[in-house]
Protein backbone atom coordinates (compact mmCIF):
# COMPACT_ATOMS: atom_id res chain seq x y z
CA UNK A 1 0.00 0.00 0.00
CA UNK A 2 1.37 3.43 -0.91
CA UNK A 3 1.39 6.13 1.72
CA UNK A 4 0.56 9.37 -0.06
CA UNK A 5 0.47 11.34 3.19
CA UNK A 6 4.20 11.05 3.91
CA UNK A 7 6.38 14.09 3.32
CA UNK A 8 10.17 13.91 3.11
CA UNK A 9 12.23 16.67 4.67
CA UNK A 10 15.85 17.16 5.76
CA UNK A 11 17.03 15.89 9.13
CA UNK A 12 16.98 18.48 11.95
CA UNK A 13 19.47 17.44 14.66
CA UNK A 14 17.79 19.65 17.26
CA UNK A 15 14.41 17.92 17.02
CA UNK A 16 14.98 14.60 15.21
CA UNK A 17 17.91 12.82 16.82
CA UNK A 18 16.07 11.08 19.68
CA UNK A 19 13.00 10.36 17.54
CA UNK A 20 15.07 8.79 14.75
CA UNK A 21 17.17 6.73 17.13
CA UNK A 22 13.92 5.43 18.65
CA UNK A 23 12.64 4.51 15.17
CA UNK A 24 15.98 2.79 14.54
CA UNK A 25 15.75 0.86 17.82
CA UNK A 26 12.10 -0.16 17.38
CA UNK A 27 12.72 -1.36 13.82
CA UNK A 28 16.07 -3.00 14.65
CA UNK A 29 14.60 -4.95 17.57
CA UNK A 30 12.32 -6.63 15.02
CA UNK A 31 14.53 -6.82 11.91
CA UNK A 32 17.80 -7.49 13.72
CA UNK A 33 16.51 -9.58 16.62
CA UNK A 34 19.28 -12.11 15.91
CA UNK A 35 21.83 -9.54 17.17
CA UNK A 36 20.21 -9.40 20.60
CA UNK A 37 18.37 -6.64 22.43
CA UNK A 38 21.26 -5.78 24.77
CA UNK A 39 23.66 -5.19 21.86
CA UNK A 40 21.10 -3.15 19.92
CA UNK A 41 20.29 -0.95 22.91
CA UNK A 42 24.03 -0.35 23.41
CA UNK A 43 24.37 0.64 19.73
CA UNK A 44 21.67 3.31 19.98
CA UNK A 45 24.18 5.91 21.18
CA UNK A 46 26.24 5.26 18.03
CA UNK A 47 23.19 6.15 15.95
CA UNK A 48 22.77 9.44 17.84
CA UNK A 49 26.42 10.44 18.28
CA UNK A 50 28.19 9.03 15.21
CA UNK A 51 25.99 7.87 12.35
CA UNK A 52 23.28 10.55 12.14
CA UNK A 53 25.72 13.48 12.44
CA UNK A 54 27.95 12.07 9.65
CA UNK A 55 25.22 11.30 7.14
CA UNK A 56 22.95 13.19 4.77
CA UNK A 57 19.68 12.12 6.38
CA UNK A 58 16.17 12.61 5.03
CA UNK A 59 13.12 12.09 7.23
CA UNK A 60 9.73 10.78 6.08
CA UNK A 61 6.98 12.36 8.15
CA UNK A 62 3.35 11.39 8.51
CA UNK A 63 1.13 13.95 10.21
CA UNK A 64 4.22 16.04 10.87
CA UNK A 65 5.94 13.31 12.89
CA UNK A 66 8.92 11.19 11.76
CA UNK A 67 7.87 7.77 10.48
CA UNK A 68 11.15 6.72 8.86
CA UNK A 69 14.48 7.92 7.56
CA UNK A 70 17.29 7.24 5.14
CA UNK A 71 20.90 8.22 5.80
CA UNK A 72 23.32 8.57 2.88
CA UNK A 73 27.09 8.64 2.88
CA UNK A 74 27.60 9.75 -0.70
CA UNK A 75 25.86 7.05 -2.74
CA UNK A 76 25.99 4.51 0.12
CA UNK A 77 22.83 3.94 2.18
CA UNK A 78 24.12 3.95 5.74
CA UNK A 79 20.66 3.22 7.05
CA UNK A 80 17.03 2.96 6.04
CA UNK A 81 14.55 2.45 8.85
CA UNK A 82 10.77 2.80 9.05
CA UNK A 83 8.84 2.75 12.32
CA UNK A 84 7.10 -0.62 12.68
CA UNK A 85 3.63 1.02 12.70
CA UNK A 86 4.34 2.49 9.24
CA UNK A 87 6.04 -0.47 7.57
CA UNK A 88 4.38 -1.86 4.46
CA UNK A 89 2.92 1.52 3.48
CA UNK A 90 5.47 2.51 0.84
CA UNK A 91 7.60 4.77 3.02
CA UNK A 92 10.78 2.72 2.51
CA UNK A 93 10.29 2.78 -1.26
CA UNK A 94 9.59 6.52 -1.10
CA UNK A 95 12.86 7.09 0.79
CA UNK A 96 14.83 5.01 -1.74
CA UNK A 97 13.24 6.97 -4.61
CA UNK A 98 14.18 10.20 -2.83
CA UNK A 99 17.79 9.02 -2.51
CA UNK A 100 17.87 7.99 -6.18
CA UNK A 101 16.80 11.50 -7.13
CA UNK A 102 20.00 12.71 -5.45
CA UNK A 103 22.30 10.07 -6.92
CA UNK A 104 21.58 7.63 -9.73
CA UNK A 105 23.53 4.80 -8.11
CA UNK A 106 23.08 3.44 -4.61
CA UNK A 107 24.82 0.73 -2.66
CA UNK A 108 24.15 -0.64 0.79
CA UNK A 109 24.89 -3.48 3.12
CA UNK A 110 22.18 -5.58 4.68
CA UNK A 111 22.27 -8.43 7.16
CA UNK A 112 21.54 -11.62 5.22
CA UNK A 113 19.57 -12.89 8.22
CA UNK A 114 17.19 -9.95 7.71
CA UNK A 115 15.27 -11.80 5.01
CA UNK A 116 12.54 -9.18 4.77
CA UNK A 117 15.06 -6.45 3.96
CA UNK A 118 16.88 -8.70 1.48
CA UNK A 119 13.57 -9.29 -0.37
CA UNK A 120 12.64 -5.58 -0.17
CA UNK A 121 15.88 -4.44 -1.78
CA UNK A 122 15.74 -7.17 -4.43
CA UNK A 123 12.17 -6.13 -5.35
CA UNK A 124 13.41 -2.57 -5.80
CA UNK A 125 16.13 -3.72 -8.20
CA UNK A 126 19.18 -3.99 -5.95
CA UNK A 127 21.56 -6.77 -6.95
CA UNK A 128 23.81 -8.60 -4.53
CA UNK A 129 27.51 -7.98 -5.24
CA UNK A 130 29.30 -9.81 -2.43
CA UNK A 131 29.07 -11.00 1.18
CA UNK A 132 31.26 -10.66 4.23
CA UNK A 133 31.05 -12.78 7.40
CA UNK A 134 31.38 -10.01 10.02
CA UNK A 135 29.41 -6.80 10.55
CA UNK A 136 30.91 -3.34 11.20
CA UNK A 137 31.29 -4.12 14.90
CA UNK A 138 33.20 -7.33 14.12
CA UNK A 139 30.26 -9.48 15.20
CA UNK A 140 29.61 -12.74 13.32
CA UNK A 141 26.58 -11.55 11.35
CA UNK A 142 26.88 -11.90 7.58
CA UNK A 143 26.31 -8.82 5.44
CA UNK A 144 25.49 -8.63 1.74
CA UNK A 145 26.69 -5.70 -0.34
CA UNK A 146 23.94 -4.72 -2.79
CA UNK A 147 24.00 -2.17 -5.60
CA UNK A 148 21.32 -0.35 -7.60
CA UNK A 149 21.86 1.36 -10.91
CA UNK A 150 25.03 1.92 -12.80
Amino acid sequence: MQNHHAVIRPYDPATDTKKLSQIWLDAALIAHAFIGEETLRAQRSLIEDVYLPKADTSVACVGGEPAGFISLLGDFVGGLFVAPAFQGQGIGRMLIDHALAKTKELSLEVYTANEGAMRFYQRLGFVEQSRRPLDNEGLPFENALMRYGG
